[in-house]
C-alpha cells in the first residue's frame, strides 16, 4: 500500500513538474518580448509585431524566446497527457498544445522579413515578396494558432460532458475573445492586439496547467 501510495505520488510529482512549464510559458514570453519590446531602439509597439525583434544584432533573444516558450509547451503537453488519458481529449488536447509549441518553435528558429521600418533602415511597409524563411515563420505561426483553438474546441467537449460549466464558458469566452481582439478592423492597433490576444492565449493554457496540476490524483 504504502509502495503503490509513494508511486502515486512521485508519479503526480513528476506530472505537475510538466504541467508547471505551462504555467510559466506564456509569462515568460510576454514579459521577454515586452522588455525588448521598450528598450529596442526603434522598436515601436504600435507599428511592429512582436516578431521583428527577431532581427537585428539582438534578434537572437527573441529567436531564443520562441523557442523556449515553444519547447515548455511541449514539456506541458506530456504532462496534459500524464493528466488527462485515457479521459476524454487525452489524446488530441496534449496532441494540440504540443503543435503550439512546435510552431512556436518554428516561428523562432525561421525569422520573418523586415519590414514597417524595422530594423532601423528596413524599407517601410510590407516586404514586396516573402522570402522562404519568412514563409516558414508564417506557417509557424498559423500551427500555433490553428492548434491552440483546436484544443479549446476539444477541451470544450472533455468539460461539457464533465459539467464543469466554468470551463465551459472559458473555452468559449478565450477563443472568441481572441478572434474578436485579433479580428478587429483597426491596422493602427493591430501589433498591440496582437500582444492582447496572445496575453489571453497564454492565460488560457496557463489556467488549464494549473487546474490540472492541484486536481487530486485518483488511483486507477
Amino acid at each position: 500500500m504504502t509502495a503503490s501510495t509513494n508511486r502515486l505520488s512521485n508519479n503526480r510529482l513528476s506530472t505537475n513538474r510538466l504541467l508547471a512549464c505551462g504555467i510559466i510559458a506564456g509569462p515568460l514570453f510576454l514579459i521577454v518580448a515586452l522588455g525588448q519590446a521598450v528598450t529596442r531602439d526603434g522598436f515601436d509597439l504600435r507599428r511592429h509585431p512582436l516578431s521583428l525583434l527577431s532581427l537585428g544584432d539582438l534578434g537572437w533573444l527573441q529567436i531564443a524566446n520562441f523557442v523556449v516558450a515553444g519547447t515548455l509547451y511541449v514539456a506541458c503537453a506530456a504532462g496534459l497527457r500524464r493528466a488527462l488519458y485515457p479521459g476524454r481529449a487525452g489524446t488530441w488536447a496534449p496532441l494540440l498544445v504540443g503543435a503550439n509549441g512546435v510552431g512556436l518553435i518554428v516561428a523562432g528558429v525561421f525569422v520573418t522579413d523586415a519590414g514597417a521600418g524595422y530594423p532601423p533602415g528596413a524599407p517601410d511597409g510590407a516586404p514586396a515578396q516573402m522570402s522562404w524563411h519568412g514563409i516558414l515563420h508564417e506557417a509557424g505561426f498559423a500551427i500555433a494558432t490553428l492548434s491552440w483553438f483546436a484544443a479549446c474546441f476539444v477541451l470544450l467537449r472533455r468539460f461539457a460532458a464533465q459539467r464543469r460549466r466554468g470551463w465551459v464558458a472559458a473555452c468559449i469566452a478565450a477563443p472568441v475573445a481572441v478572434l474578436v481582439v485579433d479580428g478587429w478592423p483597426d491596422l493602427d492597433s493591430l501589433s498591440v492586439r496582437l500582444v492582447i490576444g496572445t496575453a489571453i492565449s497564454v492565460a488560457f493554457t496557463a489556467a488549464l496547467a494549473a487546474h490540472l496540476a492541484h486536481r487530486r490524483p485518483t488511483p486507477s
